[in-house]
């Protein structure tokens, strides 16, 4: 989303001010749209629907009761039509908010009332911090922004983000949006996010503050690789991968995070479309998972189903699908200009509209959409006043701090000590950048502070592009090498933008664009001093040159850093903060594109074709850096203090493993009951400086039902001064945790050695019936 026949995100991207000044009133409204406005009609209040005392199903199903088709059937779109005679004004249901609320989608607008907002850095930047505490604390203020934007009338309450799409290939251009290759790590961004947007401040568990959305549902990852479209993909999925990589996000981000809806996404599944596909829509989410809100199509997704697909060959069919499948709002005008249609032809039941804007409605009434004057609820006062303050802008820079992950650092080189360093060339063509550091799906941010401010603030600097843009045509190697030569040390901040990766185009290649390797090698040549390679991207590069060459002493990553990147990449460089960041996904080698099909779905590797598998749990090649590198100022050591050597699996009396050699049990309720365990970790700081630690527990398991290599059963942040101790505890859950999917999607628990890592500790742990 956005699909091709909607504004995209990149027109809004370069038109913002346009955009603003065309529409109509933006600026002059300054009132939030709601519904059961009895202040101004009071007959409103005789509406069992009005009545905010009373539980929400008991609302909803009066206000159904009292619409036609007609007013049904606009109420099944983003654009929802107004229904004059009950007091309902227009609603559009379509706002963003990946990292900040953004001017993406037609729902939210930013005017001289709120000229911008926090824009934190693109999710994988953030995801890299491994920290659950930040991307919870994150929403809450995305949510509190976006709140008093719609008490001003410039946003909705209803937020199609986070996206929750595993990064399984490193071109895909969407990468940069998700929290990167892990389903443990995307799983818990995706609930403490969605939790951080949606709950209340008075805890009332009914009622949402902002109803989020997790996208897109399921196995979407390729938008536009060589001429393989989003919108006629078909990903060809294995029961075992389904439910062992590309579902459990979605199933955390439903069961834990409680979102308010799930999007299903343009791609088609074994051969169905997702927004069609009454299995994964009713049958999974609304079904096994319990989804307590709505369903929403991708922007125009019934459209590509019709048009690019050719699912069906009338409309009516394609609307019908739909509806019995489970989705309740469409993204686009599809549902309006063809459910009275379908009905009539005898293809889809009125009581499948019901069911659609019951849950539509209900999101609505949680939000308190319909509880009539907003200034007299829990977030009324709420305003300008509470976008961009001084606390929330002061989160985005620490974000992007907790995010960096340090590649490399020879010794001497990183921190440089701002007292020492007289003279620092800054070179490259993203040093001097403001919007390539939000990445996409971003809003007008509050302020910008570049590489080159960030350095430039704490001494003195040259500056240097060294390339028009990104794309390096021609590198400027005799004017960069110039101002390095005389420099006492440089930072090259090279990398993409969304000209290389983005939304509709997925790289082909992994390697920096055009002259930027020339550029980084003839300078490096040249410095005298150390020399900083700062890589601003989404997905990985193939840098194993730079990674090998000793004049480059110290490599960072910065993502997409958000509003405040460079001032936060000037307190790592500079030393004022201790890198902690992890990479969030691997990164290849430029020959892991010629030897993968960006197209193939499967996880795990094939020796038969010599398909390597994909990502650090299944791949089996080379790799530049791997998911979990990154580096401190500090060192850290691990202890063991508290870990169990065996674990007993109890089986009824008659089980079949008992007589017969098992590989594996199913991890079913009778055998899970109180089947866990505690491991306890002394973590030491070994360093003269003070800093956090992200602390990874890893499991390799048996090598049965083509299990990971390794897999990531959690992790922790800890924060420790100079040679400073403290105690980190896991719990783990032998069922949820140590279990695996077999050939045919069911969960088991492998039976035999299981091999516990933290850092360079390894622990075996004996799990027997």
């Amino acid at each position: 989303m956005p699909s091709k026949n909607r504004a995209p995100s990149v027109f809004f991207a370069i038109f913002p001010i346009f955009i603003i000044l065309c529409l109509p009133n933006v600026s002059a409204q300054n009132h939030p749209v709601f519904a059961c406005d009895t202040d101004t009609t009071p007959a409103l209040i005789n509406y069992t629907f009005c009545d905010s005392s009373l539980d929400v199903k008991t609302r909803v199903d009066d206000l159904v009761k009292r619409l036609t088709l007609q007013e049904k059937i606009v109420n099944l779109v983003d654009n929802a039509g107004s229904i004059d005679r009950l007091g309902i004004p227009k609603y559009e249901w379509w706002s963003e908010a990946l990292h900040g609320v953004s001017y993406v989608g037609p729902g939210t607008h930013f005017s001289s009332l709120v000229p911008g907002a926090t824009s934190f850095p693109q999710v994988i930047l953030t995801a890299a911090s491994f920290n659950e505490t930040l991307f919870k604390t994150i929403g809450k203020v995305v949510s509190t922004e976006a709140r008093a934007m719609y008490n001003v009338g410039l946003a909705g309450l209803t937020f199609w983000s986070p996206n929750i799409n595993i990064f399984r290939d490193p071109r895909w251009g969407r990468g940069q949006e998700t929290p990167g290759e892990d389903p443990t790590l995307t799983s818990k961004y995706g609930a403490a996010y969605v939790q951080g947007l949606q709950e209340r401040d008075d805890g009332d568990k009914d009622r949402l503050k902002v109803g989020a959305c997790c996208k897109h549902y399921t196995a979407y990852d390729v938008d536009n690789w060589k001429g393989i479209e989003r919108y006629d993909f078909n990903a060809v999925v294995t029961k075992q991968d389904m439910d062992d990589t590309y579902q459990p996000p979605f199933k955390s981000c439903v069961l834990d995070g409680n979102v308010a809806s799930v999007m299903c996404s343009y791609n088609q599944v074994n051969g169905k479309p997702t927004c069609g596909d009454p299995d994964l829509l009713t049958g999974v989410i609304r079904g096994e998972w319990k989804l307590n809100g709505y369903i929403s199509s991708d922007c125009d997704s019934l459209d590509v189903m019709f048009k690019n697909q050719h699912w069906e060959n009338t409309p009516e069919k394609i609307a019908a699908d739909a509806l019995i499948a489970g989705l309740d709002l469409n993204c686009g005008s599809f549902l309006s200009q063809h459910t009275e249609a379908a009905i009539k032809a005898g293809l889809v039941k009125e009581s499948e509209v019901d069911r659609a804007v019951t849950n539509n409605f209900a999101t609505l009434m949680r939000l308190g959409f319909f509880d009539g004057n907003p200034s007299k609820q829990i977030y009324g006062k709420l305003g300008p006043k509470d976008v961009c303050t001084p606390a929330n802008q002061e989160l985005a820079r620490e974000a992007a701090r907790q995010g960096i992950v340090l590649l490399k650092n020879s010794a001497g080189s990183l921190p440089l000590s701002p007292t020492a360093i007289k003279s620092l060339a800054v070179i490259g063509p993203n040093a001097n950048v403001t919007k390539t550091m939000i990445g996409n799906y971003e809003g007008t941010p509050c302020k910008y502070t570049t590489p080159l401010q960030g350095l430039t603030a704490s001494v003195a600097t040259v500056y240097q592009a060294g390339c028009t843009n990104v794309a390096c045509g021609t590198a400027q190697v005799d004017e960069a090498k110039k101002v390095a030569a005389a420099a006492d040390a440089v930072v090259l901040i090279m990398g993409s933008d969304l000209s290389i990766e983005a939304e509709s185009r997925d790289r082909v290649d992994i390697t920096l664009p055009g002259q930027q390797n020339l550029l980084i090698t003839e300078v490096a040549k040249v410095s005298k001093g150390p020399v900083i390679l700062v890589i601003m991207s989404g997905g990985g590069m193939d840098i194993q040159f730079a990674k090998e060459n000793p004049k480059i002493t110290s490599i960072l990553w910065v993502g997409f850093p958000g509003e405040a990147g460079g001032a936060a990449l000037a307190d790592i460089i500079f030393g004022l903060y201790n890198p902690s960041g992890r990479l969030p996904m691997s990164w290849y080698p430029q020959s892991y594109t010629t030897k993968v099909n960006m197209t193939d779905m499967n996880m795990r590797p094939d020796p038969a074709t010599g398909y390597p598998g994909r990502t650090y749990r299944f791949y089996t090649g080379d790799t530049v850096y791997l998911f979990g590198d990154g580096l401190s100022y500090s060192e850290f050591t691990h202890h063991l203090v508290k870990a169990p050597k065996l674990v007993s699996v109890p089986l009824t009396e008659g089980h079949v493993c008992r007589s017969t050699a098992c590989k594996s049990v199913a991890a079913v309720e009778q055998t899970c009951t109180n089947l866990a365990f505690d491991i306890h970790l002394r973590v030491t700081n070994s360093g003269a400086m003070g800093g956090s630690h992200t602390v990874f527990l890893f499991s390799s398991p048996p090598a049965v039902h083509g299990a990971p290599r390794k897999h990531l059963l959690g992790f922790k942040k800890v924060n420790l001064g100079p040679r400073e101790q403290g105690v980190v505890r896991f719990s783990v859950d032998v069922c949820k945790d140590l279990s695996l999917v077999d050939e045919v999607g069911d969960r088991k628990v492998a039976l035999g050695q299981h091999v516990l890592h933290v850092g360079n500790l390894k622990h075996s742990l004996n799990v027997k019936i």
